[in-house]
């Protein structure tokens, strides 16, 4: 993305909207610093793994810690304001959410009714006791909000953002780029 790489922009975001900065690499680039960051750290062989290995260097005075995948580079500062918002008036897990534009179907079955549906996106805002007691606790999710759910966390959501793409196909990436002001 120009002279950028994906991490970079969500990099800045996350510079801007918290008071610190986890970024968790894959282990052979556990070495190099990024700038943007309070710490690097060598990520593990699961996404909980990860965030685990994240959560342990975030300061223990820390009562609040928000997950982001990098893969979601666009910059949408108001959707980070809603989560931390969330979060400042008592909110255990906070996710953002985007409706379901696609009709779903189950695999071997019938159309199911995709208004009880939305998509699941990051940041996620977690108070930090509620993470670290689900990471645990639990073992394995796709995401850190199913983790403290199982734990018995409650779950709030927040209007998320169909421009906060995941990068997961080389198309996305030509997107995002004109998505990224």
């Amino acid at each position: 993305m120009g002279e950028r790489r994906v991490l970079d922009w969500s990099l800045v975001t996350a510079a801007e909207m918290t008071a610190g900065v986890v970024v968790v690499v894959p282990p052979e680039l556990a070495h190099r610093a990024e700038p943007l960051a309070d710490a690097t750290v060598a990520g593990g062989s699961t996404r909980s793994a990860s965030v685990r290995a994240g959560l342990a260097a975030v300061p223990a005075t820390a009562t609040h810690v928000l997950v982001h995948d990098a893969a979601r580079p666009v910059p949408l500062a108001d959707m980070w304001q809603r989560v931390l918002e969330a979060l400042a008036e008592g909110a255990e897990v906070v996710v953002p959410v985007v409706a379901v534009t696609d009709t779903l179907r189950e695999r071997e079955g019938r159309t199911v009714d995709r208004a009880r549906f939305v998509a699941v996106q990051t940041p996620q805002g977690f108070r930090i006791d509620v993470l670290r007691r689900a990471h645990e606790q639990a073992t394995d999710a796709t995401d850190d909000a199913s983790l403290a759910e199982a734990v018995g966390a409650k779950v709030s959501t927040v209007d998320g953002d169909p421009r906060n793409l995941k990068i997961t196909e080389p198309w996305h990436l030509a997107i995002a780029e004109r998505l990224i002001p």
